[in-house]
């Protein structure tokens, strides 16, 4: 089984990075012998907030990161979430809090590791 790990940092709206970072995720899953875990961290953490509403027609990166939460593992950077004042209560089902040693761990497991 091949491993990947997806770090993102930028914030859910505002530009693309994260709905193509969630866009490959989610194909990456899809195919079998793959495992794919993907870390929050910076901006990026709001990704996992419950309860976004967007203008119809326009992506949801919640509603992309609950697909994949379904196939896969997300964490999100706890110092992060502390310096952006989300609470663990406000995340999505599926999604928790973490920590730099998990993003560690997750790196020294992982076969391939990308950056967004």
């Amino acid at each position: 089984m091949t491993s990947t790990l997806f770090i993102l940092n930028d914030a859910p709206y505002g530009n693309e990075r994260a709905y193509n970072a969630l866009r490959l995720a989610a194909a990456l899953a899809g195919k079998e012998d793959q495992k794919v875990r993907m870390f929050l961290m910076a901006d990026a953490v709001g990704c996992a907030k419950s309860g976004q509403k967007v203008p119809e027609g326009y992506y949801n990166v919640q509603l992309m990161l609950g697909k994949l939460i379904r196939k896969g593992e997300v964490s999100l950077c706890g110092t992060c979430m502390d310096a952006r004042g989300l609470a663990e209560s406000e995340l999505m089902e599926g999604a928790h809090r973490g920590t730099l040693v998990q993003l560690a761990d997750w790196t020294a497991e992982a076969d391939k590791v990308l950056v967004f």
